[in-house]
């Protein structure tokens, strides 16, 4: 069984997202052990890249910063290799297709699943594009997590059907960022998802407050937080540890 399934067996699932090398990787080592003892679930890790097109300012900075700093991918695989050393619960990379490519694909996903990975999610891959990396993350083990939008009804069962680990479901239309107030019909979507798969479905996407992630798990399986979480890192740099951690506990404890 999938470990990304299997972590939203102890009810809703809070899933934060963190880009690795913001400030800089010695940070983002400290921060993923700081999550986890929070309460996350699974966490994402941002791998930088210079056109983050999903991305809105926040992230976008984050990349930008981190890519300043010199990270690349071999660095953020060796702190993967280091940190899950310490850090269980599963973790997944989110990058686009480019950085995966110019890597080679092959040896991207090889070394991913042998530094202890479970899944990659590629926000700029839509689902008529996945054949580039679904039978290799499938040969070496790794969810490749599909994103369902607001827009695709009638293809939210069909990218559902053939989802792994958990259905990204997004929850506005446009780039990540805060929201003060999400109006897409998150119930109805995730009813699609239900009606195709029996696999969890995340929303992500513009959730920043306990308020609106206590909302948001009563719709769906587990919920998804990046802009909220850099803006704490961008704003607090290397002294970011402790402000994210009290940010993730008060988002679990909303949720639970």
């Amino acid at each position: 069984m999938s470990h990304i399934k299997e972590a939203f067996k102890n009810g809703k699932a809070f899933i934060p997202f963190i880009t690795a090398g913001d400030p800089d990787l010695e940070t983002t080592e400290k921060l993923l052990k700081a999550v986890e003892k929070a309460g996350a679930d699974i966490i994402e890790i941002g791998i930088p890249f210079s056109d983050p097109t999903a991305e809105g300012p926040v992230i976008q900075g984050a990349n930008i910063r981190a890519l300043k700093n010199g990270v690349t991918t071999d660095k953020i695989f060796d702190m993967v290799k280091r940190v899950r050393k310490d850090v269980k619960i599963p973790l997944v990379f989110m990058t686009y297709a480019n950085v995966v490519f110019s890597y080679g694909t092959d040896k991207f996903l090889k070394t991913a699943s042998e530094i202890g990975m479970d899944g990659l999610i590629l926000p700029d891959v839509p689902y008529e594009e996945k054949e580039d990396f679904a039978p290799t993350c499938e040969k070496y083990g790794l969810d490749l997590i599909s994103l369902v939008a607001p827009t695709s009804h009638d293809r939210i069962k069909m990218i559902a059907k053939e989802a792994k680990g958990f259905v990204y479901c997004v929850s506005s239309l446009g780039v990540t960022g805060m929201r003060s107030n999400i109006t897409t019909d998150i119930g109805a979507m995730v009813k699609l998802v239900k009606e195709s798969t029996d696999i969890p479905a995340a929303i992500g996407f513009g959730i920043s407050t306990p308020e609106q992630a206590k909302e948001m798990s009563k719709k769906a399986d587990g919920v998804i937080v990046g802009s909220a979480i850099v803006n704490i890192i961008g704003a607090n740099g290397r002294d970011s540890v402790q402000p994210v951690y009290d940010y993730v506990k008060s988002m679990k404890d909303a949720i639970r």
